[in-house]
Formats: structure tokens, sequence, C-alpha cells
């Protein structure tokens, strides 16, 4: 069974390169229905922009998986007289990889394109150099002043992006900003095509769904559960690789790229979901990692877990590195293990299962 196949990488390649900032998914929402279509029965959408693909809307017993859709940004903040702009940030943008970094900021009017200015090294002092920070870092888009500024149609609220795209290294890994959480979106999307390809007939609905606003608090998701009432939900989202430099195995846990998607232990995660994945994992020889979360997993797993009265919910993450930068990494092998092993414990599910822990 071929996971991955051309079209799936140009269609992955397409949906990445679209900038999708928190509360602004439409344009990606609508690419990630375009390529689903053909592999679902119907759409929900709601109106802050969350997309579900429906497999047998009719039957009674629910399942989603899920990923979101929205990528950190940036929002015009303050605009100085002399035209440079101040931003705060739309989710968890790195303040500290912003110098020199190209940006794109969304007017009415269209891209204005700007950069992140900084200091040169030859005016700085050694040993006391500034480092950046939220209220250091600033935008230049060429203008002379505030009035030009205006006048190119940027104002307090326009959103910021990062223009970089996906490409490949080293034949197997994938890099681009907002794999956090496109990948997510895009393995979903996967799962419902290989189940409509292999003529899998499932005996439940399934609800593919791809939520907005998680980096500012999973709010999308608390949305769409209210709608869609899941008896089920399997999440997927990234995780950190830990190897790379400066990460404090101790505090994070072992975690790595090549080495197979990531299960989650926490509250939210239900015992019983969770070791009906791990078991699946076994059966179907997918390698998998594991990994603790203190309280919470941070991710829309949470939020399935906590509405309407409770639903069985597991986490199922994708090891990424350089999270929330404009090279997050991650590798092939691995997207395509995530997919096989939501794809293989779907089939495991029978309509009506109950997994209380008190049956």
């Amino acid at each position: 069974m071929k996971i991955l196949d051309d079209k799936a990488i140009a269609f992955f390649e397409t949906y990445l390169n679209n900038a999708a900032p928190t509360g602004y998914e439409a344009a990606g929402q609508k690419l990630w229905m375009d390529y689903l279509k053909p592999y679902v029965d119907t759409f929900i959408t709601d109106v802050y922009g969350t997309a579900v693909g429906v497999i047998n809307p009719d039957a009674d017993y629910r399942v989603v998986i899920e990923g979101h859709s929205d990528e950190i940004s940036w929002y015009v903040n303050y605009i100085t007289d002399n035209g440079l702009i101040y931003v705060i940030r739309n989710g968890g943008s790195d303040h500290q990889i912003a110098p020199s970094k190209e940006v794109n900021i969304h007017t009415k009017k269209g891209i204005v394109k700007g950069v992140f200015g900084w200091p040169a090294i030859h005016t700085r002092k050694a040993g006391k150099e500034e480092i950046p920070k939220l209220d250091t870092i600033f935008i230049d888009i060429g203008a002379k002043d505030k009035k030009e500024v205006e006048k190119m149609g940027v104002h307090v609220g326009c959103v910021i992006t990062y223009p970089d795209t996906f490409h490949i290294l080293n034949k197997n890994k994938f890099v681009c900003r907002a794999i956090d959480n496109r990948a997510g979106g895009f393995m979903i999307a996967q799962v419902a095509r290989l189940l409509k390809e292999n003529k899998i007939e499932l005996p439940f609905g399934l609800y593919i769904t791809n939520s907005v606003q998680e980096e500012v608090g999973l709010r999308g998701a608390e949305m769409i559960t209210q709608t869609l009432k899941p008896d089920l939900a399997i999440v997927t989202d990234v995780c950190h690789d830990t190897t790379t430099p400066m990460i404090n195995k101790k505090q994070e846990g072992h975690t790595e790229i090549g080495k197979g998607p990531v299960v989650s232990y926490a509250p939210a995660v239900h015992n019983k979901l969770r070791e009906r994945i791990l078991e699946t994992a076994e059966a179907q020889k997918i390698p998998f990692q594991r990994l603790a979360s203190s309280r919470f997993t941070g991710t829309d797993t949470d939020a399935f877990a906590y509405s309407n009265g409770g639903v069985a919910s597991a986490l199922i993450s994708l090891p990424l590195r350089y999270m929330h930068t404009t090279v997050e990494m991650v590798q092939r092998a691995d997207v395509e293990n995530v997919i096989r092993l939501i794809y293989e414990t779907l089939q495991t599910i029978k309509a009506g299962e109950s997994f209380s822990y008190f049956d």
C-alpha cells in the first residue's frame, strides 16, 4: 500500500505554501476541502472556519480524526512616525528568529513585502548586545513615514506571515514553515483517501476534522466538538525532536524524527483508546515512540476530551525539529507511519463500542 504518491506530495506542498494564519484559515481550508472532496460523502463547516469531511454521515456512532489548520503569525501593532512597524504575536511566534526575515503583510490591497530589520553588528557594543525581544524587533517596508505606510494599505491589525516555502532535504526530510500543524490536516486527508481507494467500509461515521485557531488556545476544536458530539476522537499534532542541541531530555523526554509516531500519555488521553493504538502499532509492525505530558497535552486532544461530558480521546504526534520556526522539519517515513497508524486503528473500532473504564 503506497502511502505518499506524487499527487499527495504535490498537495502537501501547495497546502503548506498557502498562508493560513490563525483567524485567516479560510483559503487553506478550501484547498484542503478540494483535495478531500472525492473521498468523503459531505462536508460540515462552522462560522469560524473549521472544516469537516464526513464519511457515513447517517451513522449514530461518530469517530473524529483531527488536525489543526492554522499557523503562527504576527499582527501590526504600532506604526512609528518614521514608518517602522512594531508587532504583537498571533499565536506563539518566536521573536528570536525574526531579525533579517522577510515577511508578507496581508492587506486589502494585497501582499506588502517587508523585512524584520536589525542593527548591524558593527554598531552593537560587544558584551552588551541587545537580544531580539518583542519590543525590539520591527518591520521595515521601505516607507519614509507613517503616512506612506498607510497609503500602502498597512494598518494596525494587518496580519503578517513568513513567505518560506516547502522543500525536501536529503531526499526524505520535509522542511517548511507551518508543518505545525498543516501536516495534521494533510495526514488525516490521506487517511480518508486510503479508506476510499482501498474500499474500506467503516461501521461508523468518520469525521475528518481540520480545526482552526489551535495556536491561540484550542478554540476551533472547542467549537466544533460541540457541533459534532463525537463518541471518540483521535487527534494528530506535532511534538519536539529532542535530540537537537540545547534541549533537556530530562525535561522534554526523548523523541526523534525517523523513529515513528509518538503516542502520548496524559490525563486527557484515554487509556483504553491509547492501548488500542499501541496494540495496532505492534500488530501492524508500525514503529512508535512514547511521550508523557504533565497535566495537559497542549493540543486539541484536551478540547475534545473535556467536551460533551467527556469524549474518549488520544493523541498521535509527528516528531518535528525546530517548532515555530520557518524551517520546521519532519521525516517522510514518520508522516507515512502516522497515516498508517490512524488508518489501521480505525479498522479495529466497532460501531457502538464503549471505551468506558467501567465496561
